[in-house]
This record gives structure tokens, sequence and C-alpha cells, in this order.
């Protein structure tokens, strides 16, 4: 059981350093796995707890793998993969096993995926990843509680994804990426994310073009090699963090190389959120009242969905009525419960939410539903007056490393607990 407090009064002051990227590094540690030889070097790596699961699980199938904290770095060597099975307690808390598929496909013939039915695969929007290794040639069983893929080996073919989604572009590219001829995919993800999982595999020896265009084409070879890659820094982890600036009129430079907010910086600037870039660090500055906002959530380059709770938060706190649509995720709105025990006012009616500000917070007893509406509790709990208790952190540690000690470095009150019960 893991837990944050969290006593809010502090604005957030001094120098942030933005971990390495959630969402770049699980699909580089499945890369990794497609090298028959050699070790794979990934530095920048987020000690968070996807991570720790993710070598759990490549472990279990037979990789040997070194995660060092202190240097943030993981090698990698996959040269003896032996089991094809993606074990239910590894797999069940990490969704992130989908991407190790494509390398037990095209190393071991097959890859089992166990604890995920086909119930879970069509609400968590999974099921197009399968559909598009039936299209390469993949033989689909698809049972009550196991998902067995098998295939002698993977053709090129014609694929589109209904939506862009990063995670279905990212496995379908490394699937294609050893299979025999040509595949295009069609309206695939944009994200940079994406394109630094492209890079890593080009240094591999894939042969990938059109990355950021939504048409990308992949043309198969015959062997993947092991490289040293430095994954990028992840955007919203830092998008938290200027978010926690906003809320508690701080003053933070957020050092991470080639950070981009992109929309969120806007979004913040209309807010009243003052950004400033000397040099390479991220300057997020806010000495005003907060205004109002209209959000609506999209894939990328529009609003993050992952960053549209802690942004509640944040219109929970402005001056005025703001306005949420969510389009990607329809669970997203369970954040809104937890916020109005703490004194918001914030309305939920289908995939819309109207959040009546400024309201005054007060800390209390609260629960994550998920890793982003934690990271939103957190922050609600850094403006609320009192002391905000947040259960089920674990959720938190999932996508943000060292939280406590960083905020902690930035004059936060919080600390995290860990125990048994």
């Amino acid at each position: 059981m893991v837990r944050y407090r969290v006593r809010g009064g502090n604005p957030l002051r001094g120098t942030a350093f933005i971990q390495g990227a959630k969402n770049a590094v699980l699909p580089m540690i499945g890369a990794a796995l497609l090298a028959p030889n050699g070790r794979t070097v990934l530095r920048n790596v987020p000690i968070i707890e996807d991570v720790r699961r993710a070598v759990e699980l490549a472990e279990a199938i037979g990789a040997y793998v070194e995660l060092h904290e202190a240097e943030r770095t993981l090698v990698i060597d996959a040269s003896r993969l032996t089991s094809p099975v993606l074990p239910a307690e590894i797999a069940r808390r990490f969704r992130g096993s989908v991407l190790f598929t494509p390398a037990l496909l095209h190393r071991l013939g097959e890859a089992i995926v166990e604890g995920v039915g086909g119930c879970n695969l069509g609400s968590r929007n999974l099921d197009f990843h399968y559909l598009g290794y039936k299209r390469l040639g993949a033989v689909v069983d698809e049972g009550e509680t196991v998902i067995h893929v098998k295939a002698s080996g993977l053709t090129g073919a014609t694929l589109y994804l209904d939506t862009p989604s990063h995670t279905g572009t990212e496995n379908l590219i490394m699937a294609a990426a050893l299979a025999k001829g040509i595949t295009v995919i069609e309206n695939a993800a944009l994200e940079p994310e994406v394109l630094d999982v492209i890079d890593m595999l080009t240094k591999m020896g894939a042969r990938i073009s059109g990355g950021g265009t939504g048409f990308i084409t992949v043309e198969g070879v015959d062997e993947l090699h092991a490289v040293e890659h430095t994954v990028m820094p992840d955007r919203l982890d830092a998008g938290v963090f200027a978010m926690g600036a906003a809320i508690t009129g701080g003053d933070l430079s957020l050092v991470g190389t080639g950070l981009d907010l992109g929309v969120v910086r806007y979004k913040l600037e209309q807010m009243g959120v003052d950004f400033a870039r000397p040099g390479a660090v991220l300057h997020v500055r806010c000495e005003r009242p907060l205004r109002p906002i209209n959000i609506i959530t999209d894939t990328y380059p529009g609003f993050a969905t992952d960053l549209q709770s802690p942004m509640m938060t944040v219109a929970a706190l402005a001056d005025g009525t703001s306005y949420i649509h969510e389009r990607i995720f329809d669970g997203r709105f369970a954040l809104a419960g937890e916020l109005n025990k703490m004194g918001a006012d914030v309305e939920v009616e289908g995939s819309r939410a109207i959040v009546r500000g400024a309201t005054p917070l007060k800390g209390t007893r609260v629960t994550a539903h998920d890793l982003r509406s934690g990271i939103a509790l957190v922050l609600a709990g850094l403006a609320a007056e009192g002391e905000t208790v947040i259960e089920s952190g674990y959720l938190i540690d999932r996508g943000h490393a060292h939280l406590a000690e960083r905020m902690r470095a930035l004059g936060a009150d919080i600390t995290q607990e860990i125990s048994d019960r």
C-alpha cells in the first residue's frame, strides 16, 4: 500500500529535472528484445513502476536485464529468449506488456498474453493491435483470459489504424520491421515519443520512413542489432510540474533536452501562466489569478488526454467557469468526485465537465483511480488548506519517478508512505 500526504500552501520554486519519457521507454524495451545479439543500452530511463514491471516481464521471457537506478540506465541482453508466455501476474498490472508481442512473434514464433480477455481488449482499445498482426499473417486465438498469437513469419501489408494510437503504431512498426516486404501504416500516430522509438529502431537497422506524417512505410530487414539510445524527456511529467507552478503561484525552471509542451503551454498561457526559454531551460512562472479555460482533448498535436485530469485541478482554482470535453477516454472523469470532496465544483455531463472556480480547496482523504487522476490530486493537495491524503499512490508511481523527493526539493510539503496494509 502506497499513499501520499500533501500539505498545501507552499509555492514551488527552483529547478525541476524532467524524467525520461514513460511512453517512449516502454516500447524501446520491447524493441530491444528484437535484437538476437549484443546488449542494448538505454539512458535517461525513468525509475517508475511501469519500468520495473517491464524489466520483470523481460526477465520472465528469458532476457538478461540490468537496471542501474542511480545512473538511470537499462542494459538489455535479449540473445536468449526462452518463453513466449507473458505471465498474468505481470501482464495484468502492466498494460505495456502488449509491446513485447512483436519480439516474441519474430524470435519464438508465438506470444501468449495471459490475463487479458476479449472484453478488456475492446474497452482498452488494444484489439486493433491484434487485427494488425492478422493482416501481417499471424493467427490470433482470443480466449477468455489468454490471447495466443502465432506466426511462422510475417509479411508486409497495408494497415489502417481507426484511431492514431501511439502504442498501436509502435507495436505495428516493430512487427513490420522484420516482416518480409513492405508495410504501410496509414493514420499513424504523430507523437514525439513515436518518433523517438523510430529513431532507435533506425539505429538498430530498421528501414522506416514517414514518421510524423501519419503515413509510415516500413521495409522489412533480416535482422536488427543492439544499440545505445537516450530516451527523450517526458512531456507529461513536464506538464505536471508546469501546472504545479501555476496552482501554487510558483517559479520553476524545467530542465530536459528538447523539452516542448506544445498546446499545453498555450492553454496555460491563456490562463495567465508565463513561459520563457533562456537557452535549454523552460522557465514557468505564475504571479496572477488564473483565468478559466476551454479544453478539448485530442490525439497529438491536440491537448493530451493524459493531462486533462491535472488541468481539471488547475481549472478548479481559476476565477470563472471552465469547460472540458474529453474525446479520447470515457473514464477520465473519475477525478471529478474526488476534487468535489476537497471543495471543488465540478459537474460532469457525459463526455463534458463544467468546472466552476475559483473554489478554495480543503485537504481530506481521497483516492487515485488511475495514474493521471492520482497526480492531479497531488496538485490539488499542493493548493489545498490542510493535509490531503491520497490513497492508491502506487498508481502515481507508475508514471512519475521519485515524485515526493523531487517536489520536496522545490519546497513542497509532501511525503510518500509505504505499508503492508
